[in-house]
C-alpha cells in the first residue's frame, strides 16, 4: 500500500473549529470483560480489541474482535460478530483453544468481507498449522454463515511445502468472475507473496499469481477494486516500488514503476493505496526515520508522481491504517495514535492534501474508547468504525474497545 509530493503544511487548518455535536461518535456496542477490572484481565464473551468492520448487503454490520480474554500477551481466540445498526450483537463464531491448547480454527481473526455467496470470509493471523497457544501457526482463512452456522476453515496459509501457497494474508475482494481474491505478502514460488483465489462455490484456495522480486517486486499491499472490477495495488522491486495491474479473468499482470524521491536525504515510501474519484490513485508515504505521513498521487500508468504535505504527530498524523475515499470526493484516515496517542480520524483534500478537519474524541476514559482500527461509509452516508480498547461500561466490567458511528454530513452512498 503507497504515496506522494508538495511540501507545504497549512498550519492555519491546524486552529480548526470544533465539530458539530451531530459529527461526534454515538458508542454502539460496547465490548465488556469480566474478571480483575483494576488489571484488565479476564474473559470478553463478546470478545475484544475489535479491529475489523463491514457492512453487509442484508444493512446490518459485521466484524472480528481479536481476543476471547485479556491478561496473556499471547493472542487468545477472538470472534466474529454481526451488530444490527440499532446495537443488537450477535456471535457468530468464537475461536477456542483445542485438546493441546492449540488453535486449529484460527486465532487472532480479522479483515472480515463478506463474499458473493453473501458469506463471510475472514482471515485469523495465527492458529492453524502449528497453532500452539500464542504466536504460533501462520494463521487462517475462513467462511461462515451470516446467521453463525457453517463455519469453515477455508485454508490454513504455509500448508504447502516451502510455503508455496503463500503465508500473510490480508482482505479479500470479489472479483468479477464471482470468486474471491487476496493476496499474501510473503510466501509462494519465489517466496515473494502471491495472488489467490477462493472458488465460492466450493471454497476451492489456489494461488494464480506469484510475484517475483525483480520482474513484479515482493511484498504485495492488499488490492483495491477499480472500476471496470480489476485490481491494483503496490509491490517493491529492486529499483523502484511498483504499481500492479491485475485482471483476474485473464491472468494478466502488468507492473509500473513509482519512483518516490529523497526527502532532505532520507528515503520515502508509499502505501495503502486507494482510487480517487478522478481515477488516479492516492496512498500514504512516510520518510525514514521520521514520525508523521503525507498522501500522494499517482497516475494509473505510474507517471506524475505528485507528493502532498508531510504532517507529524504534532499535526495529528501518527500511524494511519487505512485511507477511505468518502462520497463527498475527500478522504477520510483512521489514525490508530493521532496527536493524542489514542488516536483520530483526519479529512484530506483529495486536490491539496491538506487537513480539512480532525475527529479527535478517543481516550481511555472516553465512552467510545481509543485506538481507532477501521472506519466505513456506510450506505446511509455516516461513518462506522471500531476502537480497539477502553470504553464505557457498568461497575465490575472493563471495556475492552467499541463499535460507534459518526455523521459527518456525507452524501449516501
Amino acid at each position: 500500500m503507497s504515496r506522494k509530493c508538495a511540501l507545504v503544511v497549512g498550519l492555519a487548518l491546524l486552529s480548526m473549529p470544533a465539530l458539530a455535536a451531530e459529527m461526534q461518535p454515538v458508542v454502539v456496542h460496547t465490548f465488556a470483560c469480566t474478571g480483575n477490572v483494576a488489571l484488565r484481565i479476564g474473559k470478553c464473551p463478546d470478545g475484544g480489541r475489535a479491529d475489523s468492520i463491514a457492512q453487509g448487503s442484508d444493512g446490518n454490520f459485521y466484524g472480528a474482535a481479536q481476543v476471547s480474554m485479556e491478561g496473556d500477551s499471547a493472542p487468545n481466540g477472538g470472534s466474529v460478530f454481526s451488530l444490527t445498526p440499532t446495537g443488537t450483537i450477535k456471535v457468530l463464531h468464537t475461536f477456542t483453544a483445542g485438546p493441546n491448547k492449540n488453535y486449529p480454527n484460527g486465532n487472532l481473526p480479522g479483515f472480515i468481507t463478506e463474499g458473493p455467496d453473501g458469506k463471510l470470509y475472514g482471515e485469523a493471523l495465527f492458529g492453524g498449522i502449528g497453532g500452539c497457544n500464542g504466536y504460533c501457526g501462520n494463521g487462517v482463512l475462513f467462511r461462515v454463515n451470516r446467521d453463525g452456522t457453517g463455519f469453515q476453515v477455508v485454508h490454513e496459509y504455509c500448508s504447502a511445502t516451502n510455503c508455496t501457497d503463500g503465508t500473510g494474508g490480508g482482505a479479500l475482494f470479489a472479483g468479477t468472475d464471482g470468486n474471491l481474491y487476496g493476496t499474501t505478502y510473503s510466501g509462494g514460488a519465489n517466496n515473494n507473496g502471491t495472488i489467490f483465489r477462493v472458488t465460492a462455490a466450493t471454497g476451492k484456495y489456489e494461488v494464480v499469481f506469484n510475484f517475483n522480486y525483480f520482474v513484479s517486486g515482493t511484498d504485495p499491499s492488499s488490492m483495491v477494486v477499480a472500476k471496470d472490477g480489476t485490481f491494483w495495488g503496490v509491490s517493491f522491486g529492486n529499483l523502484s516500488e511498483l504499481l500492479f495491474h491485475y485482471t483476474e479473468v485473464s491472468g494478466d499482470m502488468q507492473t509500473f514503476p513509482v519512483k518516490f524521491p529523497l526527502i532532505n536525504g532520507l528515503p520515502s515510501r508509499g502505501g495503502t493505496l486507494t482510487l480517487g474519484a478522478n481515477g488516479n490513485f492516492f496512498g500514504l508515504y512516510h520518510v525514514y526515520a521520521k514520525s508523521g505521513m503525507g498522501m500522494f498521487e499517482v497516475d494509473p500508468d505510474g507517471s506524475n508522481l505528485r507528493l502532498f504535505p508531510f504532517y507529524t504527530t504534532q499535526e495529528g498524523a501518527g500511524d494511519p491504517l487505512e485511507m477511505l475515499l468518502g462520497t463527498d470526493g475527500n478522504f477520510y484516515l483512521d489514525d490508530y495514535n493521532g496527536k493524542s496517542g489514542y488516536g483520530d480520524i483526519m479529512e484530506l483534500s483529495p486536490t491539496t492534501g491538506q487537513i480539512i478537519r480532525v475527529l479527535a474524541p478517543f481516550g481511555a476514559s472516553a465512552a467510545v474508547g481509543a485506538y481507532p482500527t477501521q472506519i466505513i461509509q456506510a450506505s446511509d452516508g455516516t461513518f462506522w468504525g471500531v476502537t480497539d480498547q477502553y470504553g464505557k461500561v457498568p461497575s465490575g466490567e472493563f471495556a475492552d474497545g467499541t463499535v460507534f458511528h459518526a455523521n459527518l454530513g456525507l452524501p449516501p452512498q
